[in-house]
C-alpha cells in the first residue's frame, strides 16, 4: 500500500525550505511548451518537430501567515543577477522522488494582498530558465 504526506513535498527556494503552505494544492510546476509540436501533411504524414524550450514556472501557494511570504516578496523585489536564485521541488514520499529544479529561477512579482475574515493565500510563480524534471 501506498501513502502520501505533503510533509515529504519541499520547496527550496535559493537554499531556503519554504513554510506555511496553503491547505490544498501548494505546489504546482509545469514547462512552458509542448515537448514538440507534430505536423500532419495531407496524406496523414506524420512529423514532429522537438522544442529546444527548457523554461518552465514552478507556482507555490503559501497561507497568508507564512514565514515566506515575506522571503518571497524581498526575492520578488530584487533586481538583474541579484534576482536569479536555485530553485527546487522535492518529493521523498514512495519510490518516485519527484525533483524538479533549476540553477536560475527568478520570483516574477510580489503576491496580491488581500485581507478578510479569514487567512488569505499568497501565490508565487517562479520562472526557472532551464528547468529539469525527474
Amino acid at each position: 500500500m501506498r501513502t502520501y504526506d505533503p510533509k515529504d513535498v519541499n520547496v527550496i527556494v535559493d537554499g531556503v525550505a519554504l513554510t506555511g503552505f496553503a491547505e490544498d494544492t501548494f505546489v504546482s510546476a509545469e514547462r512552458t511548451e509542448d515537448t514538440f509540436t507534430e505536423y500532419v501533411g495531407a496524406k496523414g504524414e506524420v512529423a514532429m518537430a522537438e522544442s529546444n524550450n527548457r523554461t518552465g514556472e514552478i507556482t507555490v501557494t503559501l497561507e497568508g501567515t507564512s514565514p515566506s511570504v515575506e522571503y518571497l516578496n524581498g526575492l520578488a523585489s530584487r533586481k538583474g543577477k541579484n534576482a536569479i536564485v536555485p530553485v527546487s521541488v522535492v518529493d521523498l514520499n514512495d519510490d518516485s522522488r519527484v525533483v524538479i529544479s533549476g540553477a536560475e529561477a527568478r520570483v516574477r512579482k510580489p503576491a496580491v494582498y488581500e485581507a478578510g475574515k479569514e487567512i488569505a493565500e499568497r501565490e508565487f510563480v517562479l520562472f526557472v530558465s532551464e528547468m529539469e524534471l525527474k
